[in-house]
């Protein structure tokens, strides 16, 4: 199976996730309510374990410090996205809350729940080490710019609180590198329990964000243009854009193709969530992540497609 069908197949899958969380909402199998708890066991359990183990089984030290140039790179593609959102934002004519989420929305894209699995299909030794090298940028922008963005007008929630840099994920990250550095390998029956664990990740992200979807008004959000910007600049142009860019720069084609789809990734579910809890929007943060997974399902082959043309 070459890399094309190997992607569009996860696509597939990501579609099937999240039909199965429509029908559990629609049969009223599930509610929102326990939308929320597979949330939580996703963020703080399934996403780190997934993380943490795959790097330690499939990563080598010489591997590892090789990859550095990934934080590089991450810096400049956060730079060129902000940037873009900016002018986009104007050219919507948003303002006030919804200006600085267009921008949230525009800037951290859903790594965790597809572009784990979309990378790690596609390069199944070194995938996941591409991530978590990158996911330590990401992590500090979505807690350092992403907490900003989100939040209202409340200057005193606008402060950005250090200790939200510890969270499950940057703590499995530091545990990864750790033991491949160390060279520390799991018992078998820990490691096996683990992978178990970590497999559980991507599929109930996906329900629950099929399950989310079924509770809104789909047709209202499908209407809104400023979602259909970020599906042309984030997720059509400037993957193109940084792919020709990051061939004149001395990286690994791997890198160069890793780097240039996660910019590809619809909007990180995680902004809604800081969107309720800072006091912005969350609803219209909520239709960003409707119209753009859904656009995902066409754009990610596509631009993977248009990359084999680019050379």
């Amino acid at each position: 199976m070459n890399t094309f069908s190997i992607l569009t197949a996860q696509i597939g899958m990501f579609v099937i996730y999240m039909l199965a969380g429509v029908i559990l909402i629609h049969t009223r199998v599930m509610n929102r309510e326990n939308l929320e708890v597979i949330s939580k066991f996703v963020i703080k359990l399934a996403l780190p374990v997934m993380i943490f183990i795959n790097t330690v089984n499939g990563v080598e030290r010489k591997t590892l410090f090789h990859s550095l140039s990934i934080f590089l790179i991450a810096g400049i593609m956060y730079i060129c996205l902000f940037l873009l959102s900016y002018i986009s934002g104007i050219f919507f004519h948003l303002h006030g809350n919804h200006r600085q989420l267009y921008s949230a929305m525009s800037v951290f894209g859903n790594v965790g729940f597809m572009g784990i699995p979309i990378v790690t299909s596609i390069y199944p030794e070194n995938g996941m080490l591409y991530i978590c090298v990158f996911t330590i940028i990401d992590q500090l922008m979505l807690w350092t710019a992403g907490v900003r963005l989100t939040s209202g007008t409340d200057s005193q929630k606008n402060r950005f609180d250090f200790r939200k840099l510890i969270n499950p994920v940057t703590v499995s990250i530091f545990l990864a590198v750790i033991c491949v550095l160390t060279g520390i390998r799991l018992p078998e029956v820990l490691n096996n329990s683990l992978q178990k664990i970590g497999q559980t990740a991507t599929p109930l992200a996906m329900i629950y964000l099929g399950g989310v979807f079924a509770c809104i008004d789909v047709l209202k959000n499908i209407r809104r243009l400023d979602y259909y910007g970020i599906v042309i600049l984030k997720m059509l142009l400037f993957p193109l854009f940084f792919y020709v860019l990051l061939g004149y720069l001395p990286v690994s084609s791997e890198i160069r193709t890793t780097m240039a789809l996660t910019s590809a990734m619809p909007v990180m579910s995680s902004v809604v969530m800081m969107a309720n809890a800072y006091g912005s929007d969350g609803d219209y943060a909520m239709g960003g992540i409707l119209v753009t997974t859904i656009c995902s399902v066409f754009t990610l082959p596509f631009i993977y497609w248009i990359f084999h043309f680019i050379g």
